[in-house]
């Protein structure tokens, strides 16, 4: 028997490789031995800025044998410009040289390092090598030859690392320098101001608000000097008539207002020099048991594959995103016992009733094949982890708590009674197969929206099975701004989404029973991600009103004739009548009624004798189901016979992605995830001429006299819907609330998921969830 390098025994037989295992040692080498690492300039760089960064490696003790390498890694969330070697007057010019003119070899591969340092240049040494003291330096937007440098990412990071490996040995054995290059990514100026209000609130119950600035990116920012004069078109107790924000905040926080009457309202806010002007979302006051509190309980930190640390996330989404509810959703696999340990220290820390609560859990990343991911959240903290996988965890003292598949964690969680434990089925990479694994006593909930896209096949898929689920929406951000997290510049095509939670009070306890009963709606987020939303369900004869689904948990219910959004019902006889009640946080463009897959009734809150000359154009859709879903829809639209007087872009998230405009002609850069982007055409002639429009995958002309108040639907579907939309706006609407009732006529056979799907002219989507409605 012969020692190994691993120092493990070699008991195999007829083992061609003499018995060596496959993998090497951590840390052969001494780190102090590697060599080091160093960034010029350090300090603060604005985010989405184009800067000149001097990467300079100075070789070791055993400085790097030919064929040796380097590896300068970035983390997956970062939409950094990549770094590229041919152009020189391009953006992201990087130059690459040895000192002792060692020839190397590079290249940047996206995937080429352990997560979650994906990103890569990768050095080799082809000819030569280098001696302790040589160096390789790297330029990072190289500006000699003109290039505006490389742009580094657009969101904040308190510690933005070029993580430095090395292979000194030529053993493609990677070790880290002992001290990483870093440096701060700060925000830029304010673009835009939000204020945050709750959504509803009791007549005479002190509520606060919240303004913010954000810069181009989203980042909240703290480099302004404005004052604002405030108002409403209602009377509001302990409102300042103006408010100051300084440099260095990064919100105004105005607290003990009251409304003394039953109302709707919004708080408006002007400038000084009456430039700026923006509101709050919509207030409701009402006497009302539930209340509606927002929620973003799926993200990560860059203890998993996120940015910045669990704390910073926790803080952002409290002190940022000013939302009731956060959870954070590591992957298992990443997911060490310290890690879960500190985890689950946060958020009890960071938990307090009726102020900001904690939601602990982890995600449950199994492979698609055996299930998809899974969020898994506890009603406290300390619960056992069932991971899918230790494939990122050497620890393995307690794998055998792991589960493989979908089905395994249900049944595991079933055997150890751990029914408090709630799921939500979500689309993030390895998206959630449904149709694979469910239990609807642990998995309560699907995700139809997050940073990732949209995804309303998930709930299709649901109401094909039968199951009774409710619909949430959140970020899956992995930049480190969960309820406020926008897509960048990279692979993430959608702003993260929110959820609204109807509940008597701000505790675990209220937010846990209102996932139960699926009282909650789902909206796409963004600065009007936050609208008042009632549906509820009226019956002309008794009905047996169930939260428990009554296909899993025996239970008489109560009776009633009414009923609200996510309640199960059983309606042997009689009519059902519902009610739509909305406080939108910009016009409504149009309101969709379904039972399950069918669309019953799309409501316009305008007239066919209102539309003007403003045309829509909408695209829309995903490639297939998994990560890689982008549809790219740059085209261009011309106008013959006629005139274009503007264009405005609808959810192009991306500065990158342009939106251009001459007398007859329209040009865009523009993606979707599932989600949908456009723009609004302002022609000159209401009637006359002709609208040519060309995109990859939908080439088109239409006579303007026929677009009209009825959408125009052109198809090219794959795997998922993928479409374009033409239609008639008026040229102004103000419509921001809605009061309707509606008959519905029910199936007699299965569930008649009735449900309804908001759209706002911004963009910005919901969903409620259903009211499961049955006959027998």
């Amino acid at each position: 028997m012969k020692d190994l390098p691993t120092g493990k025994e070699d008991n195999t037989k007829d083992n061609f490789l003499g018995g060596l295992e496959s993998y090497p040692l951590k840390n052969p080498i001494s780190p102090q031995d590697l060599g080091s690492a160093t960034i010029e300039p350090k300090g603060e760089f604005e985010a989405g800025s184009y800067q000149t960064f001097k990467w300079v490696y100075t070789a070791g003790k055993f400085g790097i044998d030919d064929s040796g390498a380097i590896r300068i890694c970035f983390r997956f969330a970062s939409d950094q410009g990549k770094p590229q070697f041919e152009d020189p007057q391009g953006p992201n010019y990087t130059t690459i040289k040895a000192s002792n003119n060692a020839i190397l070899k590079y290249d940047f591969d996206p995937k080429g390092n352990v997560r979650p340092w994906d990103k890569t240049i990768y050095i080799r040494i082809v000819q030569g090598y280098l001696t302790e003291g040589d160096t390789v330096t790297v330029i990072f937007g190289d500006k000699s030859k003109g290039s505006p440098g490389i742009r580094i990412q657009t969101f904040c990071e308190e510690s933005f690392e070029f993580h430095s490996l090395i292979d000194p040995i030529a053993t493609r054995c990677y070790q880290p320098v002992e001290n990483q290059p870093t440096i701060k990514i700060v925000p830029g100026k304010p673009n835009r101001f939000v204020a945050v209000a709750p959504t509803l609130k009791k007549v005479n119950e002190p509520f606060s608000i919240y303004i913010k600035g954000e810069d181009i990116w989203g980042n909240p920012s703290n480099k302004y000097n404005e004052i604002f004069y405030l108002s409403s078109n209602k009377n509001v107790k302990g409102l300042p008539k103006q408010v100051e924000l300084s440099e260095g905040q990064f919100f105004v926080k105005i607290d003990n207002l009251k409304i003394s009457e039953e109302t709707e309202c919004a708080i408006n806010f002007i400038s000084k020099d009456k430039k700026i002007s923006f509101q709050t979302n919509p207030i409701k006051i009402m006497d009302t048991e539930i209340l509606h509190y927002w929620g973003d309980l799926h993200g990560q930190s860059e203890e998993t594959i996120g940015t910045g640390s669990a704390e910073e996330y926790f803080n952002f989404a409290k002190n940022r995103a000013f939302l009731d509810v956060s959870g954070h959703q590591g992957n298992d696999f990443q997911i060490t016992k310290k890690f879960w340990k500190e985890l689950n220290e946060i958020t009890k820390k960071y938990n307090k009733n009726n102020v900001f609560i904690t939601m602990p859990g982890y995600e449950w990343s199994g492979n698609t094949s055996l299930g998809g991911d899974r969020n898994v959240f506890f009603p406290e903290e300390d619960r056992i982890i069932r991971r899918s996988s230790h494939a990122m965890i050497e620890d393995r003292s307690d794998i055998e708590t792991d589960c493989t598949t979908a089905n395994e964690l249900f049944e595991s969680l079933e055997k150890n009674n751990e029914f408090d434990t709630l799921v939500y089925a979500h689309c993030g990479g390895r998206y959630a197969d449904i149709k694979y694994a469910h239990d609807g006593r642990f998995e309560k909930s699907v995700e139809v929206h997050s940073s990732w896209g949209t995804f309303e096949w998930i709930v299709h898929d649901a109401f094909e099975e039968g199951y009774r689920i409710g619909i949430v929406g959140n970020s899956d951000g992995h930049k480190g701004r969960p309820g406020a997290s926008y897509p960048g510049s990279s692979m993430f095509g959608a702003i993260g989404g929110l959820t609204c939670f109807l509940s008597k009070e701000l505790t675990r306890e209220g937010i846990i029973d209102a996932i139960k009963k699926r009282h909650h709606y789902a909206t796409t987020g963004g600065p009007n991600g936050r609208m008042y939303i009632n549906l509820q369900a009226n019956f002309s004869s008794d009905a047996t009103i169930f939260h428990d689904d009554p296909k899993l948990y025996k239970g008489s219910g109560k009776v009633s004739k009414e009923a609200m959004m996510g309640d199960i019902v059983h309606l042997q006889n009689g009519d059902l009548s519902i009610s739509i009640n909305i406080e939108a946080a910009a016009a409504i463009e149009r309101l969709d009624i379904f039972n399950g897959k069918d669309l019953v009734e799309t409501y316009k809150p305008y007239s066919e004798n209102e539309l003007g000359n403003r045309i829509r154009i909408i695209w829309e859709g995903a490639e297939y189901r998994g990560r890689f879903r982008q549809v790219i829809w740059d085209g261009y639209a011309k106008i013959k016979n006629n005139r274009v007087l503007s264009a405005q872009p609808i959810n192009f998230f991306n500065p990158d992605k342009s939106l251009n405009f001459s007398a007859n002609d329209v040009s865009w850069k523009a993606l979707t995830t599932g989600n949908f982007g456009g723009f609004d055409l302002i022609i000159e002639n209401n009637n006359e001429g002709e609208l040519e429009i060309n995109t990859p995958l939908i080439q088109e002309k239409l006579n303007i006299k026929d677009i009209g108040y009825q959408d125009c639907i052109f198809e090219n579907n794959g795997v998922l819907p993928r479409f374009l939309k033409v239609f008639r706006l008026p040229q102004t609407n103000k419509n921001t609330t809605l009061s309707i009732k509606r008959n519905i006529r029910l199936k007699n056979t299965d569930d008649n998921p009735i449900f309804i799907r908001l759209t706002q002219e911004d963009g910005t989507l919901a969903w409620t969830s259903p009211i499961y409605i049955y006959r027998n």
